[in-house]
């Protein structure tokens, strides 16, 4: 089984330069409600992901000493994505829920896109 960590941290890199755009973007243009909410989404989607590996290694642990595993933190995770829901309905003016719910998933994206990638070229 891979490490979680090694993986974690690649793609913790890919989130880093995607939230570095999307600053950049909030900052030169005109766009920022869309930006705020993507950065915010990211943000979240981020802690999801940190989550995600964290309740991995548990679940890889425990597995291998033959205990029972109880979930993997999808409640958890479903908590954080509402909480920036609710943070984006308060305050519309600043936050755009389309952006809010496509940084949401920008974590997962770049897990498959990072998938992806290092089956075409990393092992040939």
């Amino acid at each position: 089984m891979p490490d979680f960590r090694v993986l974690y941290n690649r793609e913790r890199k890919w989130m880093f330069y995607l939230l570095s755009i999307y600053v950049l973007g909030w900052g030169f243009t005109s766009f920022q409600t869309v930006f705020l909410g993507l950065i915010l989404g990211t943000c979240f989607g981020f802690l999801n992901l940190w989550l995600l590996v964290r309740k991995t290694e548990k679940f890889d642990k425990l597995v291998s000493q033959g205990k029972k595993v109880t979930s993997l933190g999808s409640l958890s995770r479903m908590a954080t994505a509402g909480i920036a829901a609710v943070i984006a309905l308060r305050y519309p003016e600043y936050f755009d829920m389309i952006g809010l719910v496509i940084g949401l998933m920008t974590s997962y994206i770049v897990i498959m896109i990072d998938y992806f990638y290092h089956v075409v070229h990393v092992q040939k």
